[in-house]
């Protein structure tokens, strides 16, 4: 029996675009979830593929004021 991914395209995409920064700015996964308000396990949650766990836009608002960014730039600028 085939199992699907539990991230889509573009839930990949933001969580790569998420990690990618956390890790220029030198973040462990559990100093995210705690500037995030979340449970310690959840960026890395995430960032697992084999966990449902996924950014939500209230996430993503919140991301771009931790990153000094706007939410946009965890998404790509064409659909997938």
């Amino acid at each position: 029996m085939e199992t699907k991914p539990h991230a889509s395209d573009i839930d990949m995409y933001v969580i790569q675009s998420v990690k990618k920064r956390r890790e220029e700015a030198q973040l462990k996964q559990i100093d995210l979830s705690q500037h995030l308000g979340m449970a310690d396990s959840f960026v890395s949650n995430v960032e697992s593929s084999k966990r449902r766990d996924k950014y939500n836009i209230r996430h993503l608002n919140e991301l771009a004021k931790i990153f000094n960014c706007s939410p946009q730039d965890f998404l790509p600028k064409n659909p997938l």
